[in-house]
């Protein structure tokens, strides 16, 4: 991994106006991601943790411009990619692609498999040559480990671990330097889920490229990611190295999630943190900390006032007031 900076995420933001109708008012609006920043180095996986509804594939979405933020700059290899468009934009996206969750809806089922992995390079139009282009759709097929027979099928005569393998070729074809990864393995089979996960790495070392890795699965992101950012209601509660996070995780959020995960040679769930509450509606987020409702450490302050990412160890970013200097 190295330590030049690709991908800067700065103050992002996305809110959805809520419209008026039944059970609900107008003038409000859902803020799914609510004012995060982040980086990605070179090489790096980048991961981004959390529950299901807490913002993390909306953000995702964001950062590719899938969906257009509502505020915030996503800076990509030194150039404003939130700024750009027509042709730069589209020049721009060669360099950042996606896989989606479900490789069963993510690929058209009237184009075989050559065109879909053909599409990005013909929208690019960076190979003229008939051949050369044929010779390099093999190639990336060699690369993920579909075979070269399956290039005149269709999506639907493959497994869901096979369809995934042409998700992937499609968005390698082009030689992006980020991939935004959004739970690519959490629809496939648990015996599928680590021939993709082992595939990825190998890609990435061959390719030198980043992932931002979206998964609710602590398990897997522990063995693929460099850093983990941990999501709830839109922000970003605690930031860290793997390791540091996993070892020592600091948010009392964090702590929750992470006790969830089942111990190695254990037959169930050990001292578990046991969180009050549901997770509030992102329309009507709590006033202050965000987690403050179901938090088993929440003081008076926490009702009031927004706590800011800040470090509390060296590359250990923390959302929470029990970390401010002198308290």
């Amino acid at each position: 991994m190295s330590e030049k900076e690709l991908l800067r995420v700065e103050h992002l933001k996305k809110y959805y106006p809520l419209k008026k109708g039944f059970m609900s008012k107008a003038g409000g609006s859902v803020k799914a991601v609510d004012d995060i920043s982040f980086s990605v180095n070179e090489g790096e996986t980048f991961a981004v943790v959390g529950e299901s509804g807490c913002g993390k594939s909306t953000m995702g979405k964001c950062v590719i411009r899938l969906v257009e933020p509502t505020e915030g700059k996503v800076i990509l290899d030194g150039e404003d990619f939130t700024a750009l468009k027509g042709a730069d934009l589209k020049k721009a996206r060669e360099k950042m692609k996606l896989i989606f969750q479900d490789p069963y809806a993510s690929l058209n089922p009237r184009m075989t498999v050559k065109d879909i992995i053909a599409e990005p390079l013909d929208i690019a139009g960076v190979i003229k040559d008939k051949k050369q282009r044929d010779e390099h759709i093999l190639n990336t097929m060699e690369q993920v480990g579909l075979n070269k027979e399956y290039l005149s099928r269709y999506p639907h005569e493959f497994s869901g671990g096979q369809r995934q393998r042409i998700g992937i070729a499609r968005a390698i074809v082009l030689k992006p330097k980020l991939i935004i990864c959004d739970e690519p393995v959490s629809a496939l089979d648990v015996s599928i889920q680590a021939k993709i996960i082992n595939l990825l790495k190998d890609l990435q070392k061959q390719m030198k490229m980043a992932y931002i890795f979206i998964s609710h699965d602590l398990s897997v992101v522990k063995h693929i990611a460099d850093r983990v950012a941990v999501m709830y209601l839109g922000h970003i509660m605690e930031l860290a190295d793997t390791k540091e996070i996993y070892d020592h995780p600091s948010h009392p959020y964090t702590q929750a999630l992470f006790s969830a995960i089942p111990k190695i040679g254990e037959g169930r769930i050990s001292d578990k943190i046991v969180l009050s509450g549901d997770v509030p509606s992102p329309a009507d987020p709590p006033q202050g900390c965000c987690f403050h409702t179901r938090c088993p450490k929440a003081c008076e302050r926490c009702t009031k006032e927004v706590p800011q990412l800040k470090e509390i160890a060296p590359n250990h970013f923390s959302a929470c007031h029990l970390y401010d200097k002198g308290e």
